[in-house]
């Protein structure tokens, strides 16, 4: 099998000027939507961490994806990290800001028992704002971070530095 780095990179499209002129939006859809590279880079993604994490994190919305296949793959639980006003019941919420205003994401703490370990999983580590925000949720709800990894860090826009002392895995950074 091809390594997760490599399918990522043959598969990965560079959309010009989406969503709007001057961005280079990098498109994962064709990755996961191919079976062998789906799970090269779940795979990918939780290799490091094996044996480290109780339940899998994943952020709204591509971050549910690999989560789900990643808690599958690991044999534990999968913890969706929402976006503000979707989760029912005594929710904790982190508000963050992004380039355009603030966004809020939100967990139930009743989820996992305390002093989970949770390795946090998503799609792409830009600013680190989205990250952050539910490495904070994560340990206000008692729980632990295991570690985060990412199929594709944007090293230019320095989110590593946001997240300065977390074990982080990105499987490509450009």
């Amino acid at each position: 099998m091809t390594s997760a780095t490599d399918v990522v990179m043959q598969r990965m499209l560079t959309v010009p000027d989406f969503p709007s002129e001057g961005i280079l939006f990098r498109d994962l859809t064709p990755v996961f939507a191919h079976g062998e590279s789906f799970r090269a880079v779940v795979d990918g993604l939780i290799e490091p961490f094996v044996g480290q994490f109780d339940a899998v994190a994943g952020l709204e919305a591509r971050g549910f994806l690999l989560a789900a296949a990643a808690a599958i793959d690991g044999g534990v639980g999968v913890l969706p990290i929402r976006k503000g006003g979707k989760l029912p019941g005594d929710i904790i919420g982190e508000t963050y800001d992004l380039e355009y205003g603030t966004a809020t994401l939100e967990v139930n703490p009743a989820s996992l028992p305390a002093g989970s370990r949770v390795l946090v999983l998503d799609d792409v580590l830009a600013t680190g704002g989205t990250i952050g925000a539910s490495v904070s949720l994560i340990e206000r709800a008692g729980w632990q971070v295991a570690g985060i990894a990412v199929v594709l860090e944007l090293e230019a826009l320095a989110g590593r530095e946001r997240l300065a002392g977390r074990e982080i895995h990105s499987l490509v950074t450009l």
